[in-house]
């Protein structure tokens, strides 16, 4: 079983220390379920990809901004937010952590 609380921190640390400002880590894989954290450090920013069928963002440490044609959301930490069914990219407004939960088909 996995802490995301210690998970957050080790890879928070992992992303200030990189030079792409970013760290990622796949927690749980259960075909079709994936959960990864990723860590951002501000200004950091994930550039525009596809949306898988069903995906949902919770901002464990920090705040970012998912962008999107449709409409940014600015998250701040605690809330859990759906991903958008269309091309989204992610920002980090500071440095921050979040539990991606993606179903792929």
């Amino acid at each position: 079983m996995d802490d995301l609380n210690v998970l957050a921190e080790e890879h928070l640390t992992a992303a200030r220390a990189s030079a792409h400002g970013r760290s990622a880590h796949l927690v749980l894989q259960q075909p079709p379920l994936r959960q990864t954290v990723i860590a951002l450090t501000e200004g950091t920013a994930l550039d525009e990809h596809n949306a898988p069928p069903a995906a949902s963002l919770l901002v464990l440490r920090g705040s970012v901004r998912l962008t999107a044609a449709s409409g940014d959301a600015e998250l701040p930490s605690g809330v859990l937010h759906p991903i958008p069914q269309e091309r989204h990219g992610l920002l980090a407004l500071q440095d921050a952590v979040v539990l991606l939960t993606a179903v792929n088909d």
